[in-house]
């Protein structure tokens, strides 16, 4: 069949399961859409598949970049992009799986990237100055006053391109057809998931690649846009208890969670499958039903 399967939702669900269960139906090859996993040596934390766990399927931009390099979505769209092709080249499915919403967005859809050359210094720029600024030129935008990061990208889109970040194209033009599939389950379900995942990774060893990625010194955004690592940091350096980090690792896996719920409604039409624990084998098949019906 000449479609990408998309596979989505937030964290512990059951999407790399799926994906695998999916790969064997319908003849497909993996590719990860995760922000996080395109790294070596990030393996805990980010819940990377592992060769057992894949089942002699092949799987894609998993492990291409060490931590001190970047790797962007604009790289990203390049790659996943022509890995599509190479998978539909095969006679293949290819099947996107992963819960970064930008990163699916900007390969699946017609998404532009806008220039942004110009980097300016706003050090003596307040927060109330600067959200200022931003209003007399972008008074539809609806950054937070205190997100400064955002606000001064916000700026230099202007200047560099000379029309608001507000008026940035929002595309809902597919390239490619494509069947969204999402996994689910009840918020408090979920969050309990979650905790008991963050326990597991710590059993599997989590402190110790924490500490090892810590001992680097390296503090890219590759090491601190994961949940997991950064929240031991201060544990390492002896200023929080273990306990206290990893009940951070909890609370932030969980907000995330309710994040990612939020931008897949928001941006995707996803067709939503709550997931069966006691018996996944009824969550394959119902979703295996679905698929073959919109062949």
């Amino acid at each position: 069949m000449n479609k990408v399967i998309c596979i989505v939702g937030p964290t512990g669900v059951g999407k790399t399961k799926l994906s695998i269960c999916l790969a064997k139906i319908f003849n497909g090859e993996i590719i990860n859409a995760d922000s996080t996993q395109v790294y070596k040596g990030l393996d805990i934390a980010t819940a990377k598949v592992t060769k057992e766990e894949m089942e002699g399927i092949k799987h894609h931009l998993i492990d291409i970049k060490n931590i001190d390099e970047d790797y962007t979505v604009f790289n990203y769209q390049s790659d996943v992009r022509e890995k599509i092709e190479e998978i539909f080249n095969k006679n293949k499915t290819p099947i996107l799986v992963g819960g970064t919403g930008l990163y699916i967005k900007a390969a699946l859809y017609d998404y532009q990237f806008n220039k942004e050359t110009i980097k300016n210094d706003y050090s003596n720029y307040t927060n109330e100055q600067l959200y200022q600024k931003l209003l007399s030129i972008d008074s539809n935008n609806n950054i937070h006053i205190n997100n400064r990061k955002r606000i001064e990208r916000a700026l230099d889109y202007y200047y560099s391109n000379n029309k608001p970040i507000s008026e940035k194209e929002k595309t809902n033009k597919l390239l490619y057809d494509t069947i969204f599939i999402g996994l689910t389950t009840d918020r408090k379900n979920l969050y309990n998931l979650i905790n008991k995942r963050v326990v597991k990774m710590i059993e599997n060893g989590l402190l110790e690649e924490a500490k090892r990625i810590y001992d680097t010194n390296i503090r890219t955004k590759a090491v601190l846009t994961p949940i997991g690592y950064k929240e031991l940091f201060p544990y390492f350096e002896k200023k929080e208890s273990l306990d206290k980090c990893i009940e951070l690792i909890k609370q932030r896996s969980r907000r995330y969670a309710k994040r990612q719920y939020t931008w897949f409604n928001n941006q995707m039409e996803i067709n939503w499958f709550n997931t069966n624990y006691e018996d996944f084998n009824k969550t394959v098949e119902e979703i295996k039903k679905f698929i073959g019906g919109n062949l």
